[in-house]
């Protein structure tokens, strides 16, 4: 049965605009992305099918060409259209992360430093730098490493902080693994860090780790 044979609130549009975007499911977003289906399949039947081959939502949007190509009913028009929506939506979190302090933004935080970070193969440790307000100034990518591991170094970081001018930092680095638990290695560096920039009265306000699902605050661990 097509889409618009469907009984109105299940239809992923009309559901949409009755409920809210959260009130859909990961299939029934990738379909209004899709907008249509293939011979026999509708555009939710494709959408959960695709869902299946690459294993998550979140696989599938870190595909790159060739992988998302791969996918039936995809192809390079669909890529560039989601590689689009994926950096409005980063830019969008960034220009509301300028405009208040991250404090009260604490979700839109962590969407935007997942959204920079999530989908890289390699380790990326990178720092928020915030101003008196806790208003964003620069988000770095300051050092690149290994499949699980990356050198960081506190005397760059105190360096691009001070050229900033910045009153407090946020760090942030990916788990390729997909494992945000911190390691003894990430304790001890953020240790570090935060004695260092202590001695230029530069505030860490957090150090988040982005890997599979939601985040992990070291901050709300009680790690700072």
């Amino acid at each position: 049965m097509a889409i618009k044979d469907w009984p109105a609130e299940e239809r992923p549009r009309e559901k949409l605009l009755q409920r809210g975007a959260n009130a859909l499911t990961d299939a029934e977003l990738l379909a209004i992305f899709l907008r249509t289906g293939t011979q026999g399949k509708s555009a939710v039947d494709l959408a959960r099918e695709l869902l299946n081959q690459f294993g998550s939502l979140q696989a599938l949007l870190d595909a790159d060409v060739q992988q998302f190509c791969l996918g039936n009913g995809l192809g390079t028009a669909k890529y560039t259209q989601l590689q689009a929506v994926l950096e409005m939506a980063r830019r969008h979190f960034q220009e509301i992360l300028q405009r208040g302090s991250v404090l009260s933004s604490p979700d839109v935080t962590r969407a935007y430093l997942s959204a920079q970070l999530r989908g890289y193969s390699y380790e990326v440790f990178a720092c928020l730098f915030l101003d008196n307000q806790h208003r964003v100034i620069v988000l770095e990518e300051m050092f690149r490493g290994t499949l699980d591991s990356a050198s960081v170094y506190p005397r760059e970081i105190a360096k691009q902080a001070l050229h900033h001018n910045a009153a407090a930092v946020i760090f942030a680095h990916n788990h390729p693994s997909g494992i945000s638990e911190p390691s003894v290695a990430d304790k001890n560096i953020t240790h570090t860090l935060k004695q260092a920039l202590a001695l230029f009265d530069i505030r860490v306000l957090d150090h988040f780790i982005i890997g599979d699902g939601s985040p992990f605050s070291f901050a709300e661990h009680g790690l700072l």
